[in-house]
């Protein structure tokens, strides 16, 4: 019984590889190019095809700053407690909510204070994005859309749109990010007979 849980564990290693590769935009040979694996290991490793070691995995734990038990989803024995690491990207604070790999990914993004107005800079990437606005103001330049979502405010958009997320008054915005590849969707109910202006912007 034993034997097959770690057959399971080492079989969902390539998944959550792939997983974070996508999630940060890396390519294969870039990511060859920094660890000095190969591109076709590191393929074979993605798809199941090569068994993880050691060897290969730490590498790969210094480029995506993962602990060595998250690659392997190795269970935490003892402290129930989870343990969120934060990550900064883009000057933002990202701290992710989710361990699964593939699917829908779940963070709470941090946008810092801008004491100026920042000209934005549009990015596209594939995947599927929906917000939920905390707390502050939110700036959500969605390619020639120019919108201001302010608390309990929620959006959704395809990510191969160009867009930029920023602060609309120069002040701390706190946001919950779901995010998944090209066609995963979130699904939000909502009573047919309410009213559908406000909630989520397209």
């Amino acid at each position: 019984m034993d034997d097959l849980h770690d057959d399971d564990v080492l079989d969902a290693v390539g998944p959550r590889l792939r997983a974070l590769r996508r999630d940060r935009g890396i390519t294969l040979a870039h990511l060859a190019a920094t660890t000095g694996v190969s591109e076709s290991t590191l393929s074979r490793l993605e798809n199941g095809q090569r068994r993880p070691s050691l060897e290969l995995l730490l590498p790969l734990s210094r480029i995506y700053d993962v602990p060595l038990d998250d690659l392997v989803g190795a269970p935490r024995t003892g402290d129930p407690r989870i343990h969120l690491k934060p990550m900064k990207r883009f000057g933002m604070t990202f701290v992710p909510l989710s361990r699964r790999p593939g699917g829908v990914h779940a963070f709470k993004m941090i946008v810092p204070a801008q004491p100026e107005r920042l000209e934005p800079t549009l990015k596209t990437h594939e995947g599927f994005e929906w917000l939920y606005v905390l707390s502050g103001r939110l700036r959500l330049v969605l390619g020639e859309r120019d919108l201001t979502l302010p608390p309990g405010e929620a959006a959704e958009f395809d990510t191969s749109l160009p867009h930029w997320l920023g602060s609309a008054d120069g002040g701390v915005v706190e946001l919950l990010i779901l995010f998944g590849l090209q066609g995963v969707r979130a699904h939000v109910r909502t009573n047919p007979q309410q009213s559908s202006q406000g909630g989520n912007q397209r």
